[in-house]
């Protein structure tokens, strides 16, 4: 149908509370899941729902369980607001059919989301996507929703509370020595966003010698100040509290807790490129593991390099974890990444999660000594240099095949003298360059916005590049 607003982009469908993010609009998308369920014959397995701290989320959960035991499919609901990838440990750990979060991770406070996991705790796939869109078409244009009280579905065993918060711990726990780890003597500045990673990294790495400050760690669904998003210029509250602390380093979730930001002990953010290379060169060198690396197009080639010093494979892939989750499975991959900050690893699940990044990290601190700079500079010892910068522009819906038809008849043969060796068009425009610089162009695909990205080798020359990317798209 022409006139429904809900379609599923790189994570899921967002829209506006009260506009189209509705209560209709809600129960049409679980009646959607619940159709496909049992279309690919999934249903026996059931439905675990959790749901972030924004506004009605709560709500917007229970109406989708509602939904999915009047279909006569059994739900798991979440008693209390969780990060999203305590969803998919929920799915995977319950074996579930599927699971459902309700979030809008890191956008503005007016928004929330419907996010679905496969059985195999994944974001959903793009064909996967497309028979789920079917069927809630077919659900809008017939009216029809079957739906039943919750409290009728848990009297009926239709539905049931059930917290998987200590399974998820213990599982997390795990990945790492954490009891070192909490007696490493570390001052650790917490900053949640007012999502639901409050408390988490308290939990897991407190209660020894560490000394654990959170701040914005309270329910606050407004985000005051904030988008919920752990990149720089959210995060200067942060930044400070590092500073004036002297903490060894500051730890950020957005809203959902998949994605993480890092402050190192100089009040500096560090890049969610730099922190990928980072992680991965903790795998390969600290924990001697060898693997597959996986990384969207719009990520670092420093994973390139890495892949070329320890001889493991690199894949690309478009922009998304429902592009890098298969890879993952299918090479039993080390560790996958994208340029938004979330990272999902070997051994734990193959979506993002911010806790066990989180935890990687500090124990390559305390296994090596050094600080998050120190880290960075032996990262840069490898792989020489690299800057990246990302600008984010709304546009007018109207302009998209303006902007599109723009890049493609002034295409560059090469950039600041550099010669453009490649495009690639697979997810947006990506321009490499001769010296392994590269200039991304792509639209958003959950908000009306073009993002420009780039990776060189100075500072100075990121802004040159972006400028470049902003004159080329005409925005």
């Amino acid at each position: 149908m022409e006139n429904n607003p809900i379609r599923f982009g790189t994570d899921g469908w967002r829209g506006v509370i009260a506009e189209d993010f509705t209560f209709d609009n809600v129960r049409f998308c679980a009646q959607g899941v619940a159709d496909y369920l049992k279309q690919k014959g999934l249903a026996n397995r059931g439905v675990y729902i959790g749901y972030d701290r924004r506004f009605a989320s709560e709500d917007f959960a229970a109406a989708a369980a509602e939904v999915i035991a009047g279909n006569d499919i059994k739900v798991a609901l979440s008693p209390k607001a969780i990060p999203t990838p305590l969803v998919s440990f929920g799915v995977i750990n319950k074996k579930a059919g599927g699971g459902i979060a309700i979030t809008a991770s890191h956008n503005p406070a007016k928004w929330n989301g419907f996010k679905f996991r496969e059985e195999t705790g994944t974001s959903v796939s793009s064909e996967t996507a497309l028979e789920i869109e079917k069927h809630i078409d077919h659900a809008i244009s017939t009216n029809k929703i079957k739906t039943i009280p919750l409290t009728q579905a848990l009297e009926k065993k239709l539905a049931e509370y059930l917290d998987l918060t200590p399974d998820y711990l213990n599982s997390v726990s795990k990945l790492v020595e954490l009891d070192k780890l909490r007696h490493a003597g570390l001052k650790i500045a917490v900053d949640p966003m007012f999502g639901v990673g409050a408390g988490y990294f308290k939990t897991l790495l407190g209660g020894g010698t560490n000394q654990i400050m959170e701040i914005n760690g309270e329910l606050n669904p407004a985000f005051p100040g904030i988008n919920p998003e752990p990149i720089a210029i959210n995060l200067k509250k942060l930044s400070s509290l590092v500073v004036e602390q002297r903490a060894n380093i500051g730890l950020a979730t957005d809203g959902d807790a998949d994605r993480i930001g890092i402050i190192d002990e100089k009040g500096q953010f560090l890049t969610q490129l730099q922190v990928f290379a980072i992680l991965a060169l903790y795998l390969l060198e600290i924990r001697g593991e060898r693997g597959t690396l996986v990384r969207a197009i719009s990520s670092t080639s420093m994973i390139d390099r890495l892949g070329e010093i320890y001889k493991v494979p690199v894949f690309e892939t478009p922009v998304g974890f429902k592009y890098i989750a298969p890879v993952i499975l299918k090479q039993n991959a080390l560790i996958g990444g994208e340029e938004s900050g979330g990272y999902g690893f070997r051994g734990h699940m193959p979506e993002r999660d911010a806790f066990p990044a989180g935890l990687y990290f500090i124990d390559f601190m305390m296994k090596t000594g050094k600080t998050p700079s120190q880290l960075l500079d032996y990262l840069y010892s490898k792989v020489g240099e690299h800057y990246y910068h990302r600008i984010d522009l709304h546009f007018p819906p109207e302009q998209r095949q303006n902007i599109i038809t723009r890049i493609c008849e002034n295409s560059p043969r090469s950039i600041g003298n550099v010669k453009v060796i490649k495009i690639d068009t697979r997810d947006g425009f990506k321009f490499i360059l001769a010296d392994n610089s590269w200039l991304l162009i792509r639209f958003s695909g959950t908000e009306p916005i073009i993002r420009i990205y780039t990776e060189t080798d100075s500072p100075e020359r990121v802004q040159r590049l972006l400028q470049f990317g902003r004159e080329l798209a005409g925005v």
